[in-house]
């Protein structure tokens, strides 16, 4: 890449999780939600570059192998007053040379999609972020015969990650293992089989629930239910890909829309099992 104001005086170098005070201030000038503990979350399981100047933090590009075929890439961020002048673009320069030889996916603003189609980037899908606190505690939803609702313990973790990682196409141990480790998880067990969880956990103002896998619709409503329920009166985000059916029904809670996201992909989107489906993210980032 030649010299330019994206390069001239800047300092690009691999993220350290001494970043993550600075990376946390940055998000707060943008009134991103992130808390000190999220960036140090996703900085454990991840890698990054960062742009600086001097001692300031200008920039950040995180992202997440999962296995030798995908890669996610999120929390790319430059600062409002640097913005326009290529830093972005330098950082997912050196972000898609960290994951070459892997499909990249990652989920893109509206504004920032232009950046990442000249990157060679395409739109696959949509992400809706709902949140709010729930307006009312959610009817019971009735499971079928020999099907319960159960705590996730310790020993439900590869079971976890095996529908996590048949549910996204993609490789989720590490993603499981963290987030299981930050907070708490509902199974749904049928026969003795674990069939279906929905995970939460701390995030920005509160909590998200997320992921979510389910045969269907109607069993992913069981489980955020049951974190609705027990939340009462708490800041409660789900973000759920195209196609789940949970829009309506999540609004009609109170967590209503608030953005939406364009799933993006550079390379061949993953191959997701129709029996075990994601209806909520980890978070947009971590997809």
């Amino acid at each position: 890449m030649t010299e330019s104001a994206a390069t001239t005086g800047l300092d690009y170098r691999i993220m350290s999780a001494q970043d993550m005070p600075s990376a946390y201030a940055l998000t707060q000038v943008l009134k991103w939600p992130h808390r000190l503990e999220d960036w140090e979350s996703v900085q454990r399981i991840g890698k990054g570059v960062v742009a600086t100047e001097g001692e300031a933090l200008l920039g950040t590009a995180m992202y997440w192998n999962y296995g030798d075929d995908y890669a996610s890439i999120g929390l790319v961020i430059v600062s409002p007053e640097r913005q326009g002048a290529g830093i972005g673009r330098e950082l997912m320069t050196r972000v898609l040379d960290a994951v070459k030889g892997r499909n990249a996916m990652l989920n893109a603003t509206v504004a920032g999609q232009p950046l990442y189609e000249k990157l060679g980037f395409v739109a696959c899908g949509k992400i809706f972020q709902h949140q709010g606190t729930a307006a009312f505690q959610p009817p019971l939803v009735t499971l079928p015969a020999g099907e319960r609702l159960r705590p996730v313990v310790a020993s439900d973790g590869p079971k976890i990650a095996e529908l996590a990682s048949r549910a996204s196409g993609v490789k989720r141990d590490a993603v499981v293992a963290e987030v299981l480790a930050q907070g708490s998880g509902i199974a749904i067990e049928r026969d003795g089989e674990l069939i279906g969880f929905a995970l939460i956990r701390r995030f920005g103002r509160g909590y998200t629930i997320g992921p979510v896998v389910a045969s269907d619709t109607e069993h992913a409503k069981a489980l955020i239910s049951h974190w609705v329920a027990s939340h009462g009166g708490m800041f409660l985000r789900v973000d759920i890909p195209d196609g789940t059916g949970l829009g309506p029904w999540l609004t009609e809670l109170g967590l209503v829309q608030v953005d939406t996201g364009v799933t993006m992909v550079k390379g061949t989107p993953p191959k997701e099992d129709p029996q075990a489906r994601l209806f909520s993210l980890v978070s947009q980032a971590l997809h």
